[in-house]
């Protein structure tokens, strides 16, 4: 079996040679052997691991634990457990279709609510009686407030007042957030509706602007959990190569 130096390993996956240091101390990768001179010795089950964990990261999906999903599959192939891996990676596919649903449900939910199919109350609440109703917490509210969501007026004692329609559009907001859909695409979604411009909510909510200065997998949600379950096949694959690599190992 080849053999490779740190620099080599380093070259050969795109990554720079501290990273590969990093993988060894996070546990994401076999400890090497050490040559004489007490270099690091790399094998072709590191170099297809490194690779496969590109793979596994590529898209930072962050809810539910599903990155820590990834990380604990590298770190079972790292320790030759395949049947530990494919039980993760299996689990992973679960986790993302019922995210996926999840989100495309509140994308349905938040479209009755716009087209006037779900009945609202005709009511106005203080900010810690609207925190109840909503079943949030004031921190929430003051949080939506702060980035814009939400723009209140005032009582004449100065209070701020939660009147049906600003409720109609806190319960959009939290059914959204609820499905892990990052402010920014929740105020973009909301832009439309405020300028009553025709729109498709799923198309609004994951496709970001240019103009969007920092974009995350929470700007395009369901377009990153579709990427990220695409990866799934192609992980399967790389894990079947892994078990037959240590296989000509004596491991």
């Amino acid at each position: 079996m080849d053999t490779y130096k740190t620099s080599e390993v380093a070259k050969i996956v795109g990554f720079h040679p501290n990273t590969i240091r990093r993988y060894e101390e996070w546990e994401l990768i076999p400890k090497p052997q050490r040559a004489k001179n007490g270099y690091r010795i790399y094998n072709e089950y590191h170099v297809e691991l490194i690779k496969t964990a590109k793979v596994a990261f590529q898209v930072e999906v962050l809810q539910s634990g599903l990155r820590a999903m990834m990380r604990e599959l590298i770190k079972a192939l790292a320790k030759y457990e395949f049947a530990a891996a494919t039980a993760l990676l299996n689990d992973y596919v679960l986790a993302i279709d019922q995210e996926i649903d999840e989100a495309n449900e509140a994308i349905h939910i938040v479209e009755d609510m716009i087209n006037g199919k779900i009945e609202e109350e005709d009511i106005s609440l203080k900010r810690s009686e609207a925190a109840d109703y909503l079943g949030v917490t004031t921190d929430a509210l003051r949080n939506w407030e702060l980035n814009g969501l939400l723009s209140l007026k005032r009582s004449q004692n100065g209070y701020r007042i939660y009147a049906a329609d600003d409720l109609k559009r806190l319960k959009i907001i939290r059914i959204l957030r609820s499905a892990k859909y990052s402010l920014e695409s929740i105020l973009r979604l909301l832009h439309f509706v405020d300028r009553k411009e025709e729109h498709d909510i799923k198309a609004i909510l994951n496709t970001p602007e240019p103009s969007e200065d920092i974009i995350s997998v929470c700007d395009k949600l369901i377009l990153s959990l579709e990427k990220a379950k695409m990866n799934t096949v192609e992980l399967a694959q790389r894990i079947d190569t892994l078990k037959k690599i240590a296989a000509t190992m004596d491991v």
